[in-house]
């Protein structure tokens, strides 16, 4: 069985999604997500974060350098996975 997570987005709205996986890249940690009612939809990479109160906090990735090796370290777990 896949786990799953809510999340709530800026406009107070929740959604559930399927966890594919978590990894880490150089020091962060990242998360592979995707909308459990809609499975067809692009995997989301978000990064995880640590808040004040030592919740983990998913974030987007704005600088398009990052995401990038995200995409490409996600893409290496999935080979490897398959094999």
């Amino acid at each position: 069985m896949q786990e799953k997570i809510t999340l709530t987005d800026e406009m107070g709205q929740e959604k559930e999604f399927i966890i594919l996986a978590t990894f880490g890249l150089d020091d962060d940690n990242y998360a592979a997500l995707l909308p459990a009612d809609d499975i067809e939809s692009p995997t989301y990479i978000l990064r995880m974060e640590e808040s004040e109160d030592g919740e983990v906090v998913l974030m987007g990735i704005e600088e398009e350098e990052e995401l990038q090796a995200a995409i490409e370290a996600y893409e290496e777990i999935k080979k490897e996975n398959l094999q």
